[in-house]
C-alpha cells in the first residue's frame, strides 16, 4: 500500500523576506526554489541540525545559506533567515 505524503508548509519570517528582497536576482531565484523543495523534504541530504541556536541549515550553492526550523506538530518550515555563509552565522 502507498502511503499519501502530505507536504510541510512553507512561511518565510518578514525578516528573511526581507535579505532575499536585496539580493541579485538569480541567487534569488536559486533561494526560492531551495526553500519551495522544503516543503516535500524539510530534512533533505545535506541539511545541518544547527548547534547553539534551533532549527537547521541548508547551502544553496557555495556561498549561501538559508536557516529555517521544522514542526512536524503541524507540518510547518519555517524560514528564519537568509544569507552569504560570511553573515549568517553571526
Amino acid at each position: 500500500m502507498i502511503q499519501s505524503v502530505v507536504p510541510y508548509r512553507v512561511e518565510i519570517d518578514a525578516p528573511a523576506l526581507k535579505q532575499l528582497a536585496k539580493l541579485d536576482r538569480q541567487i534569488r531565484d536559486r533561494i526560492r526554489l531551495a526553500i519551495r523543495t522544503l516543503a516535500d523534504n524539510p530534512r533533505p541530504p545535506g541539511c545541518k541540525l544547527l548547534i547553539g541556536r534551533p532549527g537547521y541549515r541548508i547551502k544553496v550553492g557555495k556561498d549561501w545559506r538559508v536557516i529555517y526550523t521544522v514542526n512536524d506538530g503541524v507540518a510547518l518550515v519555517l524560514v528564519i533567515e537568509l544569507g552569504h555563509r560570511r553573515e549568517i552565522y553571526r
